[in-house]
């Protein structure tokens, strides 16, 4: 199946998995860039495939399947594109695509930075209790019997894989004051830069008061 995007009108997208936070940033932009677009709360398979009648393209994601079966169908109504959205594709049998002439997209990459940011405000919402103490204020329970937390300034943190991700976490927590040891079959020079201490991963189970994992 040959596809080409000389000309946005002829995208027929078919959108699955379609969940309300997608609307704003995700599907208006679709829809506005492809009038045609279809949107579908369906997870895309064999079975559900038809719902891409008389589209040339399906945006789907990490909870599709895209098997040969499924990928068999969508070809057989004319699909000539799979968009992920998302950055694997684990769940897109390649060799049934390239067999079949269905172009495969995915995401390049997700933002580190608001991967870090996430990973970060997790470990201090676990630190200080913040859901415990949001449910009991809920009830109009004060006390703060279990609720106390520790200074993360001066403590040391474990960074297990330090790729993009990995080092933009051990960026913040730099900027907290805490201390970094890291582990990682490659080590990076830009983790060294960060103040990184690379060890063995006994050694961070041993010293780290925090291990924070991107690997």
């Amino acid at each position: 199946a040959a596809f080409s995007t000389g000309d946005a009108t002829e995208v027929r997208l078919a959108i699955f998995s379609h969940q309300t936070y997608m609307n704003t940033n995700q599907v208006k932009p679709l829809c506005e860039a492809f009038p045609k677009t279809k949107v579908l709360q369906s997870r895309l398979s064999a079975e559900t495939a038809a719902l891409a009648a008389d589209c040339n393209a399906v945006c789907a994601f990490v909870n599709d399947d895209l098997d040969e079966p499924t990928l068999e169908r969508l070809a057989e109504l004319g699909v000539g594109c799979v968009a992920m959205r998302c950055a694997g594709f684990d769940r897109v049998d390649l060799a049934a695509a390239t067999r079949l002439g269905i172009v495969v997209l995915r995401v390049p990459a997700y933002s580190p930075y608001a991967v870090a940011e996430h990973a970060v405000a997790l470990a201090l919402a676990l630190n200080r209790q913040l859901v415990k103490s949001t449910e009991r204020v809920r009830v109009g329970n004060y006390a703060l019997s279990g609720l106390v937390g520790f200074d993360m300034y001066g403590k040391t943190v474990g960074v297990v894989g330090t790729g993009k991700i990995g080092r933009c976490t051990a960026s913040i927590y730099k900027g907290m004051g805490c201390n970094l040891l890291a582990y990682d079959v490659f080590e990076n020079d830009d983790a060294k830069a960060l103040g990184c201490e690379y060890v063995d991963l006994p050694t961070v189970f041993r010293e780290a008061h925090i291990v924070t994992l991107h690997c």
